[in-house]
């Protein structure tokens, strides 16, 4: 347990059990674990991920949070329920753990391996299911090892994983309390308590937390993408040695040494950083389209898509 917890604060990825299924944990803080957990999964996309946290009174360093995610918190928590809330502005969660929206999906996991281990490691743990990405969920530690190898650091073990269902997650961020994702705590449990909830119907292919919706952060300034050189007016996203590459206002570089790793992790705080620059618009270098360029590249087309 106390190397697991030294591994997960020193940004390297470990598994763990919840009462749901096992996780793939990375320290939420860090980009470059969260971007570690995407590259494991071979994730085709940048989805939200569900950060956990020992308790209600850890999750509120992270969160904003009302009366209706306390009430649902100490009736349910620890447990199967994931509220979607909005981040502190100070809170230094990875932009990538929520994919650049200004929400966190947030949760207490009951297991007590889990509880044991993130109040050892003392930081908020990123965990989507641990397999790779489009396989079977994992509910032992077995299941880890056949589909993760040797892409995680440390499995720990729990047991066959109670529940074996993915928690249920409700979207807390507006009036109307939102159910994003069907779980082992039920709608009817959910509407005893703060009344009717809604049932979401919108667009999965571009979500707000895992397994589902909401359009993701997108910038205020143009986005244009495959860009060799950018004009005087531009703001210059580059990828890779641009001693080169001409023009730009303002320019950032997702990762001098072609790291797409790194690139992954320096993602949407450099295009926020860019928006904020007064440029009316980002010319973007070319990022190669393998590994976790796939999901850097589809973050980018849904930047630069046409906006209604």
């Amino acid at each position: 347990m106390a190397r697991a917890a030294e591994a997960l604060r020193d940004g390297e990825l470990v598994a763990l059990p919840t009462e749901t299924v096992y996780g793939l944990g990375g320290k939420a803080t860090d980009d470059r674990a969260v971007a570690a957990i995407f590259a494991a999964k071979g994730r085709p996309s940048f989805n939200p991920l569900i950060v956990h946290v020992p308790g209600w009174a850890e999750a509120q360093q992270w969160v904003v949070a009302d009366e209706r995610a306390e009430e649902l918190a100490q009736h349910f928590w620890p447990g199967p329920l994931t509220l979607v809330l909005p981040r502190r502005p100070d809170s230094g969660l990875s932009l990538l753990v929520s994919a650049g929206l200004d929400s966190v999906a947030i949760r207490a996991p009951s297991h007590p391996v889990a509880q044991a281990l993130l109040k050892a490691a003392g930081v908020p743990v990123a965990a989507p299911s641990a397999n790779r990405s489009g396989a079977v969920s994992p509910t032992t530690p077995q299941h880890v090892l056949e589909s993760l190898g040797d892409r995680v650091r440390m499995v720990v073990a729990g047991g066959k994983c109670p529940v074996g269902l993915e928690s249920t997650v409700l979207d807390l961020t507006g009036p109307e309390p939102v159910l994003l994702r069907p779980g082992a705590v039920l709608r009817e449990e959910i509407e005893r308590l703060i009344g009717p909830i809604r049932v979401s119907q919108e667009d999965p292919a571009a979500p707000k937390s895992p397994g589902q919706l909401a359009s993701h952060y997108a910038p205020n300034a143009a986005v244009r993408l495959n860009a060799d050189g950018a004009g005087p007016d531009e703001a210059f996203l580059t990828f890779g040695p641009d001693r080169f590459v001409p023009g730009g206002l303002t320019r950032l570089n997702l990762s001098l040494e072609s790291d797409l790793n790194e690139a992954a992790a320096n993602l949407f705080a450099y295009l926020r950083q860019l928006d904020q620059s007064g440029a009316k618009s980002i010319a973007v270098m070319p990022i190669p389209d393998e590994g976790l360029g796939v999901a850097i590249n589809d973050r980018l087309r849904r930047a630069a898509a046409p906006r209604g």
